[in-house]
């Protein structure tokens, strides 16, 4: 499976923006997501996201459904918030609020002028020291959140060559490179994606020999981005993330309009 159950912010990579207009200097955006394995629905996801000139915000849900509710319920409430910048979204906070069954960690994180400045993880997890490999001080320096790292304004290179992720716990690189373009169709939108391979490297913030780390690290993901007219911004619609169970799909069930 995807790496620690704290990857749910892996699915969290994958959400839309539907745009309605509240202002002349701010727009607030709605999108809801489908998450199976293979045929099988596992999750749903669901964010609200405003923009204005300069600031976003985007909060997020996400909740456990159908054969993963007899093993254990999960779920997850995240938040970020930050400036937009000609490139990219560059996040001042980041949350993510986990729960499996009766456990639940937070994780809080925040960044000035795209350096972590503090990480707050409660409970600390147990680490072996022995075969955990600690996140440095150089690998905080000019990263991303899990969340907005995934959104680019409409100017911006859509499939960058290498995205700087730190999501509280582990610091990895997303790779990214062009594939082409695919027609894609939902819920208030008919058009157009950009569609990207993601390799997953890993840097630190993780433990030594893991498999699900390795076959992750090994097997290529799959991401269609699309543009959110309002916002003029492009995010995710569909991904596909490999698993040792299956392949995971992410899809777009509400987007735009």
């Amino acid at each position: 499976m995807i790496p620690r159950g704290r990857f749910v912010s892996a699915f969290m990579f994958i959400f839309g923006l539907t745009a309605v207009p509240i202002g002349s200097e701010e727009i607030r955006h709605v999108s809801e997501y489908d998450i199976s394995l293979g045929i099988l629905p596992i999750a749903k996801a669901s964010f609200s996201s405003e923009f204005n000139s300069k600031d976003y915000k985007i909060t997020g849900i996400f909740k456990s459904a159908g054969i993963v509710n007899i093993i254990s319920r999960i779920s997850a409430e995240t938040n970020v918030s930050g400036r937009m910048q000609a490139d990219k979204l560059q996040a001042d906070r980041y949350n993510l609020v986990y729960s499996a069954g009766k456990r639940t960690r937070i994780y809080e994180v925040e960044y000035r002028n795209g350096n972590v400045t503090e990480t707050t993880v409660k409970p600390e997890p147990r680490r072996n020291p022995k075969n955990w490999i600690p996140v440095t001080e150089d690998d905080l320096h000019s990263v991303l959140d899990p969340l907005s790292g995934l959104i680019f304004p409409a100017n911006a290179k859509i499939c960058p060559s290498r995205l700087p992720i730190y999501d509280g716990e582990s610091r990895m690189d997303l790779v990214l490179t062009l594939k082409g373009i695919r027609p894609f169709s939902t819920d208030g939108f008919k058009g157009d994606a950009i569609a990207c391979s993601i390799r997953y490297v890993p840097k630190s913030g993780f433990r030594r020999g893991r498999s699900d780390i390795e076959y992750l690290r090994k097997t290529p993901m799959e991401i269609w981005f699309a543009k959110a007219q309002s916002a003029n911004v492009y995010a995710p619609v569909y991904a596909r993330i490999p698993t040792r169970m299956g392949p995971v799909y992410v899809t777009a069930v509400k987007y735009g309009g």
